[in-house]
């Protein structure tokens, strides 16, 4: 499970991380990653620690029934869960979730999750 902290919950947050945040697309799922905008912290003042990394995700009805986005809610966030440390503290990261993710197994969607977040951080040109 995602620890509270690191969840995704507002509709601002979803909406920042989407419009103002670069993406990566694959076959199963996009990632949409953004910085947070806090003006009234600096994150390398003494003392201050910056926000955590948050994750949410995005699981329409073309992806199935309510079963099959369940099943690949959980799938996402417990892969989520072992790459938050990959991105920079702050980061607001969605996970939309595309109609062929509910057919997928559960290493297609690791790949997937894996290719897109090391794009993101400029590992891949493409």
């Amino acid at each position: 499970m995602l620890p509270t902290e690191h969840r995704l919950r507002r509709r601002e947050d979803f909406a920042t991380a989407v419009r103002r945040g670069r993406r990566a697309g694959r076959t199963l799922l996009v990632v949409h990653v953004a910085r947070e905008r806090s003006g009234a912290t600096d994150p390398h003042a003494p003392g201050e620690d910056a926000s955590p990394t948050r994750a949410g995700f995005v699981v329409s009805k073309a992806v199935g029934g309510a079963v099959v986005r369940t099943k690949v809610k959980r799938r996402l966030r417990h892969l989520m869960r072992d790459r938050l440390g990959l991105l920079p503290p702050g980061s607001l990261v969605v996970v939309r979730a595309l109609p062929g993710a509910g057919d997928a197994a559960y290493g297609q969607l690791a790949r997937d999750l894996d290719a897109a977040i090391t794009r993101l951080l400029g590992g891949g040109a493409r």
